[in-house]
């Protein structure tokens, strides 16, 4: 069997030394993943240039829906050009039409600006109407991979969706499961589809100071990249490609 990758989502810098450490094949790069991931800073996009996997960065100027006007798409294709002056590998990209059907016309300006860098199109696509349709838009598009947990809340909730859009994928694209992937659940979420490709964040909630959490500069807790969990979750992988 092929190796499993595993994508680490992380959202600075002690999170993304964990992923490494822990051994993660590639980095999906953020901010705020409390909202969902947003785009990371340049600063931590150059950061992340040393990194010795490759590394996607999240483009996505503010949390919410993913419906974006002119002015967001004008943000959205600079940090692409961020991205890309960085040395990074590759974009993490998503746009919704009001009724949350892909975003086709602004997802294919977006893509065009990414020529020669590696795309993921994100959980978006959860969000569509018509997944099925939507695969098509993605395969259409050019992308690498979609990053989906079948519509549903997680993975594991949407692992029919799942089986659907692997069998239709075929070899035109790739489909990565994401939310709520983890060491102990991930075997059987593998067993019902067999995917080439898991996303997870492996973090654990860390309190933050209170003052700062009263001041409402900060969450009660904030997620922090673990090695431990990062290192159980490939392990987990490597059991499975060699059973």
């Amino acid at each position: 069997m092929t190796r499993i990758l595993l994508e680490v989502c992380v959202a600075d810098a002690e999170s993304l030394d964990a992923a490494i450490a822990g051994g993660a094949d590639r980095i999906e790069l953020c901010s705020a993943l409390e909202l969902g991931g947003l785009a990371p800073s340049l600063g931590l996009m150059q950061r992340a240039a040393s990194a010795p996997i490759p590394v996607y960065v999240m483009i996505r100027p503010r949390g919410g829906d993913f419906v974006f006007d002119e002015r967001e798409a004008g943000i959205m294709l600079t940090d692409i050009e961020a991205a890309r002056a960085a040395g990074l590998a590759g974009v993490v990209l998503g746009a919704s039409r009001p009724d949350g059907a892909l975003d086709r016309d602004l997802l294919a300006r977006l893509v065009g600006a990414a020529d020669g860098l590696g795309t993921t199109l994100h959980r978006a696509i959860d969000m569509a109407p018509d997944i099925d349709a939507a695969l098509e838009t993605a395969v259409s598009l050019g992308f690498e991979r979609i990053l989906t947990s079948g519509g549903a809340r997680s993975a594991m909730d949407g692992l029919p969706a799942l089986a659907r859009l692997h069998d239709k994928a075929g070899s035109r694209i790739s489909i990565m499961a994401g939310s709520g992937v983890r060491a102990g659940n991930v075997a059987d979420l593998l067993a019902a589809v067999p995917l080439t490709e898991v996303h997870a964040s492996c973090a654990l909630p860390i309190a933050q100071n209170p003052a700062a959490v009263a001041f409402g500069f900060a969450t009660p807790t904030r997620g922090i990249t673990s090695t431990a969990q990062v290192r159980a979750l490939r392990e987990r992988l490597d059991a499975i490609t060699a059973a």
